[in-house]
């Protein structure tokens, strides 16, 4: 088992910048994958950046050059940097954690974009 505890969310004025974080507990693999989804009402989950504990990294196109992931395996913990927010990433934010098997999830948190 897997448990997830993501911070960092709020609301931010568009052009703003804000940063979630994310730490793993309980039986953690060394190689395995974390990072964010995110989902705005009315639509479906979807990818906003992974990285793998090998430095492997995978951003949506609508973030890239935005928002940059990071990770500490140390602390079991990535991050997620988000700069030059836009209205349209108005959403909940879920840290995911994957080795094998189905992937875990964290509760989620809000990020609003708003002035």
């Amino acid at each position: 088992q897997v448990q997830l505890v993501e911070s960092g969310g709020g609301l931010v004025q568009p052009g703003g910048s804000l940063r979630l974080s994310c730490a793993a507990s309980g039986t953690i693999r060394g190689i395995n994958v974390m990072g964010w989804y995110r989902q705005a009402p009315g639509k479906q989950r979807g990818l906003v950046a992974t990285l793998s504990s090998g430095g492997r990294t995978n951003y949506a196109g609508s973030v890239q050059g935005r928002f940059t992931i990071s990770r500490d395996n140390g602390k079991n913990t990535v991050y997620l940097q988000m700069n030059s927010l836009e209205p349209e990433d108005t959403a909940v934010y879920f840290c995911m954690y994957y080795d094998v098997g189905s992937p875990y999830w964290g509760q989620g948190t809000q990020v609003t974009v708003s002035s």
